[in-house]
């Protein structure tokens, strides 16, 4: 049940247009935030901000290029008065219809789409925090939530410039806590490492035919859990981290694997 946690402020969700940036739009809007919806499929994000209703507004940026995010931040100010909340969840794989060209293990990656793959993942954020800093320090806080990724923290041979980039989020995420503490600024910064969420990113994966629901659940029984994670359980994670309740969580790594990292479940012993 939302109880407005997040009144009162302003958010500015990247890659919001669908999958887990959508539901973080969502979710923050239910906890009485205003949302500023980006992204650069614009037909979708239109659509989720006019879902959500008067306290959202849709804003095409591409993460890639500053001056997208200056503009973006000039409307954060000028429509909502400032910026409290910053979740940098804009990503690709590479793997997407145009997104880049593989193969992506480490022999064979071409330059070109080992730069398109970091250019929105890394450089989106860098930017994203670089921008967000400079709002947030004329609101007197802030919170900024980096969607790193569980390929951030282990090796992953045939997506080798997904995983970098994300393990070079989860880094730059504690440069980021650790430089605004220096500075004294009350903005703070923390990373969300999903893995096996089930959002449109799986779809070359897991295909649209027959067989579909038998690949998610066999992906899902990758985790000791035994299933996909959802959007919502993600979504939730953000409106905690973006919400007075983490004042004193900064520099740290969230991992929602469904126990992965954890290590390898055993099956129930068998009933006698």
């Amino acid at each position: 049940m939302a109880s407005g946690r997040l009144q009162g402020k302003t958010a500015l969700v990247t890659g919001a247009a669908r999958g887990i940036g959508e539901a973080i739009a969502r979710a923050f809007a239910a906890e009485g935030a205003s949302v500023l919806v980006t992204d650069v499929r614009d037909d979708l994000g239109e659509k989720v901000a006019g879902d959500i209703g008067d306290r959202a507004l849709y804003r095409h940026l591409d993460v890639r290029r500053e001056a997208e995010w200056e503009r973006a931040m000039a409307l954060a100010r000028e429509r909502f008065g400032g910026l409290d909340i910053l979740a940098n969840n804009a990503g690709i794989t590479g793997f997407g219809a145009g997104e880049a060209e593989g193969p992506f293990d480490p022999e064979h990656c071409p330059l070109e789409s080992w730069r398109a793959v970091h250019a929105t993942n890394l450089d989106g954020v860098f930017l994203g925090c670089k921008h967000a800093i400079g709002a947030m320090r004329a609101r007197g806080s802030g919170s900024i939530i980096n969607m790193g990724s569980r390929s951030g923290v282990v090796g992953v041979s045939g997506a080798s410039a997904y995983a970098s980039s994300k393990g070079a989020v989860r880094n730059h995420t504690k440069s980021v806590a650790i430089y605004c503490a220096e500075q004294g600024l009350n903005i703070r910064c923390n990373v969300i490492q999903p893995a096996a969420i089930l959002t449109p990113m799986w779809d070359p994966l897991l295909g649209d035919g027959p067989g579909r629901e038998e690949r998610i659940e066999q992906v899902g029984r990758m985790a000791p859990i035994g299933r996909f994670g959802t959007v919502e359980e993600v979504a939730a994670l953000a409106v905690h981290l973006a919400s007075d309740e983490s004042a004193y969580t900064t520099g740290a790594e969230f991992t929602l694997d469904g126990g992965m990292l954890a290590g390898q479940a055993a099956p129930p012993a068998p009933e006698d």
